[in-house]
């Protein structure tokens, strides 16, 4: 698999891929990787590497490089498959159209992006891009359902070294403020496939002229449950205005909490309609121009900004959305020092992300000033924003929860198949006139061709989404609930919401499907997720573990919300997906700090990504690994590395918060030191003992000269020669600068 970043992985597949992806994961792989190989390389285990950073995937779309996530998807269907997936950027538009561009200045032949394709080569330049956006990356690798947990030397860290949690008044005056009609949630209606067949998407206008075809044809599984909804535009202006002014009546933050980055159809077109309701004045009296001059309230207020001097008006245009950013309410700040507010990007405030965070702040985020206040947390969509509503008066009754004492929430996630249940982005659609969408059978599913299954009276500029669940996902996802539950004792709790049209449709087939498991001696639940999250934190501040098993979005809030409350960080939690012809994914956490991590690099050469997720995913893969070739050696390196990972966490070598502390490239180091004494003191493989005995004596010989080397280059800027595609030199000198580490862990 090729690598733009790295030397290629041989032709053979190896026995552990590791992903090349983006940001502050993609350079600590250039500290950690050649660690990893140098260590597995004397157990007789290969890694290779594949890059699906969204510079490879923008490559590869137009030729210009192999398509390495297309082979990692073939490859999830081979039982010896061993993946471990770091996070990547699921790009938003304005992030793509700034990766195209630094590509194209690096002399690669790419295409604008064209926002309003008008010839059908056009059409086909954005379709390739578009491929390309959002959450390209995750639907094509989890070809399993996802275990997601906190290891117990983390949690067991997390209890003797707590992490800060912001006090909680009852005074508070955080909410959230969420639609509660008109959304994807109320809407929506749900339908299973009998037969495997094909189905269209159009929309029937009002007016009487031809269907307008959404979708040609949709190929569907026997047993497969298809979800239509859409939100009302209309009744999502009317949604907005009220959120602002209850905002500014109650002198609260406004904050926005969407995920552009993953619903790229839907939240994007949802956050335009959040940066025009603020906005009011300005689009009524400049729409027009800025629409000419393609600056889209969808791109964010940086966007429009950032364009402006190059109109007539636009001086009149900047005084105007300055006039109301005084006038409305005071808006939550994405970085108070450089004036950039929540409405700047739309990637920059992730729900999963970002409501944890207040939370954890005691309900509050940061103001204009660089001070904290309460908000009003705006979630349009009333699917899951009961959850955080449920935390939120959790803490406002009892207080913040305890990390040295609070029990834990894993997850067993639904996503398996590409299973969607949110909506996918093939299938989400801006309707363009009124009428009436359908979802007809056009071939099989056990229905006559024309049979409409599910249809919608829609409005011009709503929002229309369908998704599709595979049977054979959601059987996987209930034996995995099963099998959890029973290794662990805690109660399995499934989060379906008897409101919604999906999730009473999933809820049956939970029901039959484990009837057909051994569930003797097993607690296992279906509650709505507002029951279920109270039930959680209930059990959480007794001690008590909760299992919650979820559908694909709750997966996404709940693997970060719980893991960021009780350890600090979702990047900390171990993330397995059995794939499900025997194959292990094996995932590392969350990016969602990344680009501020990297920053920070650019401007002081100090990282502080913290590795440990990878660290954790490395012994997971590596047992599996074992388990698939019968290399005992193998297990032996899990072992010792699970070992050297307790002995960091306990010796506090993770990142520090500050320059002239332990960084990312520091705790690199320090772990190469603790594994190699763990595997020259083991006893299992004689060996590899004898291998690493002098390995670890050089490392600890040289361990302090070399620290001291690591954090003498701090301080200072750094140039890597570009941000999604860096200068492989560049990059390497910036993240192995210590010759002494260098030259033992080259050698190995």
């Amino acid at each position: 698999m090729t690598d733009h970043n790295a030397n290629s992985a041989p032709a053979a597949t190896p026995d552990i891929v590791y992903t090349l992806t983006d940001e502050a994961p993609m350079l600590a792989t250039r500290s950690l990787l050649p660690i990893i190989k140098g260590f597995t390389r004397a157990a007789d285990v290969s890694v290779g590497t594949a890059d699906i950073s969204l510079a490879g995937r923008i490559l590869a779309a137009f030729g210009l490089a192999d398509d390495d996530l297309a082979r990692l998807g073939a490859l999830t269907q081979d039982p010896a498959a061993t993946i471990i997936k770091l996070p990547n950027v699921s790009a938003s538009l304005p992030q793509l159209k700034a990766a195209i561009a630094e590509l194209r200045d690096k002399g690669y032949e790419l295409p604008d992006y064209p926002d309003e394709p008008t010839t059908d080569a056009e059409r086909e330049v954005r379709a390739a891009y578009d491929a390309v956006k959002g959450s390209a990356v995750n639907p094509v690798l989890r070809e399993g359902n996802s275990d997601r947990r906190a290891p117990r030397a983390v949690k067991a860290y997390a209890r003797s070294h707590p992490h800060s949690m912001g006090a909680w008044s009852p005074d508070s005056k955080t909410r959230v403020a969420t639609m509660d009609a008109d959304d994807f949630r109320h809407n929506e209606r749900s339908v299973v496939i009998p037969e495997a067949g094909t189905v269209q998407i159009r929309l029937v206008p009002a007016d009487g002229g031809q269907p307008v075809v959404l979708r040609e044809a949709l190929p569907v599984t026997a047993g497969e449950v298809v979800d239509a909804t859409f939100m009302s535009a209309r009744a999502l202006d009317e949604f907005l205005v009220g959120a602002n002014a209850a905002a500014k009546a109650d002198d609260v933050l406004l904050s926005v909490h969407l995920k552009a980055t993953m619903m790229k159809v839907s939240d994007p077109l949802i956050f335009g309609h959040v940066v025009r309701a603020f906005f009011p004045m300005t689009f009524n009296a400049f729409g027009l121009v800025l629409a000419e001059a393609g600056l889209r309230a969808e791109d964010g207020l940086a966007s429009i900004l950032a364009g402006l001097d190059a109109l007539p008006e636009g001086e009149r245009i900047r005084a105007s959305l300055q006039e109301e950013l005084e006038l409305g309410p005071r808006l939550n700040m994405v970085d108070s020092t450089r004036g950039i507010t929540n409405l700047h990007v739309p990637s920059d405030v992730i729900i999963d992300a970002s409501m944890p965070a207040m939370i954890r702040a005691g309900g509050k985020l940061w103001d204009a000033d660089g001070g904290q206040d309460d908000t009003l947390a705006v979630i349009p969509d009333s699917s899951y924003a009961g959850v955080y509503q449920a935390v939120i008066d959790d803490c406002k009754a009892h207080g913040a929860l305890d990390p040295r004492t609070m029990g834990s929430v894993p997850n067993v996630g639904l996503m398996a198949r590409k299973a969607e249940e949110y909506g996918s982005h093939d299938k989400t659609f801006l309707i363009p006139a009124d009428g009436t969408v359908e979802v007809v059978v056009t071939q099989g599913t056990g229905r006559a061709a024309g049979t409409v299954l599910l249809s919608h009276a829609v409005e011009d500029g709503d929002i229309w989404r369908a998704c599709q669940t595979q049977d054979a996902a959601v059987r996987d996802w209930v034996h995995l609930a099963v099998v959890r539950a029973r290794a662990t004792g805690a109660p399995a709790v499934f989060w379906l919401d008897p409101e919604r049209a999906h999730d009473r449709t999933i809820a049956s087939l939970v029901e039959r499907y484990l009837a057909a498991e051994d569930t003797t001696g097993l607690d296992i639940r279906i509650l709505d997720p507002v029951a279920a999250t109270r039930l959680s934190l209930e059990r959480a501040r007794r001690g008590e573990d909760t299992i919650s098993v979820t559908g694909n979005v709750l997966r996404d809030y709940n693997t970060d919300l719980f893991p960021i409350l009780e350890v600090g960080t979702s990047a900390k939690m171990l993330s397995v997906v059995p794939l499900m012809n025997g194959g292990g994914l094996y995932e590392t956490g969350a990016g969602g700090s990344a680009p501020k991590h990297v920053r920070q690099l650019l401007e002081e050469d100090y990282l502080r990504w913290d590795s440990l997720g990878e660290f954790l995913a490395l012994a997971e893969a590596l047992r599996h690994v074992a388990q698939v070739s019968g290399n005992a050696r193998a297990t032996v390196l899990a072992d010792a590395l699970d070992a050297a990972t307790t002995t960091l966490l306990e010796e506090e070598r993770s990142p520090a918060r500050r320059l002239g502390g332990i960084d990312n490239r520091g705790s690199h180091a320090w772990l190469a030191l603790y594994w190699a004494r763990e595997l020259a003191a083991q006893t299992a493989d004689a060996d590899l003992a004898a291998r690493f005995a002098p390995v670890a004596e050089r490392l600890g010989e040289v361990n302090e000269a070399v620290q001291a080397e690591l954090v003498a280059v701090q301080g200072h800027p750094v140039e890597l020669g570009g941000y999604y595609l860096p200068d492989p030199a560049l990059a390497d000198a910036v993240m192995r600068p210590s010759a002494a580490l260098n030259a033992i862990i080259d050698a190995l």
